[in-house]
């Protein structure tokens, strides 16, 4: 089907631009090819006798085969005229029609009408070629999902997954060591007496303290009261506990708190 461009009327309405109306010119001229909308397609020669067979709601096992051969050679000459490019099967369809239209002109016995039928090989791939078209819908409206997608889903829950804590640098530990010490020097005081502290009963103590399940603050196994002897000796059975693997000590990131726990 095509549509062409003509002169419009005189009294024909302006068109619109962006909303604003505005009057043709008189003197316009547009040639009468000036626009050609080609509006049907099809997927080749069968896909078009199946339309035309449609479209007059004819049989398709009674087939008129010269008005179906006249409507079909005028969409070959339509396609010419628009300069389309034309596919051998559909001129190899031409010739089929025009020789099935010439072997009905013949006569044939009665008796062998039904078998002889000219039209019949034509009819036979008109219904297969329609039935494989129907599946081909039925297959287009099928949801994607479980036709050309699948999704792959998968639960990580039954994984074991163990997040190894960070190790603790030895500066890192000396420096949480300053740390309390800066608070040790707030208990500071002129008061002397005799202490006699030992780092292996330290050690003992912190083991005591320490358990295997839980972590407890590195800052908590210090005593600022005990003044500066106390808290290096608490250092040094902490340093002795780290050397033996007797306790654990970690850190979750730079510069965070600092945790220490029996080793297992």
């Amino acid at each position: 089907m095509t549509t062409s461009g003509e002169n419009p009327p005189t009294d024909a309405p302006g068109a619109r631009v962006h909303g604003n109306a505005f009057e043709l010119p008189l003197d316009l001229y547009i040639p009468p090819d000036a626009l050609e909308v080609f509006l049907e397609t099809f997927q080749g020669p069968l896909d078009l006798l199946l339309y035309l067979i449609r479209k007059q709601n004819l049989d398709i096992l009674d087939i008129p085969i010269a008005e179906v051969t006249r409507q079909y050679m005028g969409y070959i000459d339509l396609m010419g005229e628009l300069k389309l490019e034309l596919a051998a099967e559909y001129l190899v369809m031409a010739a089929m029609l025009a020789e099935i239209k010439s072997r009905m002109l013949l006569p044939r016995q009665e008796s062998l009408a039904e078998e002889d039928d000219p039209r019949a090989e034509l009819v036979r791939r008109l219904q297969q070629y329609e039935r494989y078209r129907r599946a081909a819908e039925d297959i287009e409206r099928m949801p994607r999902i479980g036709r050309e997608i699948y999704l792959v889903s998968t639960s990580t829950d039954h994984l074991p997954h163990r997040k190894p804590p960070p190790s603790v640098a030895l500066h890192e530990i000396i420096d949480a060591f300053k740390q309390v010490m800066e608070r040790a020097e707030l208990y500071r005081h002129h008061r002397i007496r005799l202490e006699s502290l030992s780092v292996r009963e330290r050690m003992t103590e912190i083991l005591a303290r320490v358990g295997a399940v839980e972590f407890i603050a590195f800052e908590s196994l210090f005593t600022p009261r005990e003044g500066r002897l106390g808290l290096v000796v608490t250092f040094m059975a902490l340093l002795e506990l780290i050397k033996e693997s007797l306790i654990v000590v970690v850190q979750q990131a730079p510069y965070a708190p600092i945790h220490v726990k029996a080793a297992a």
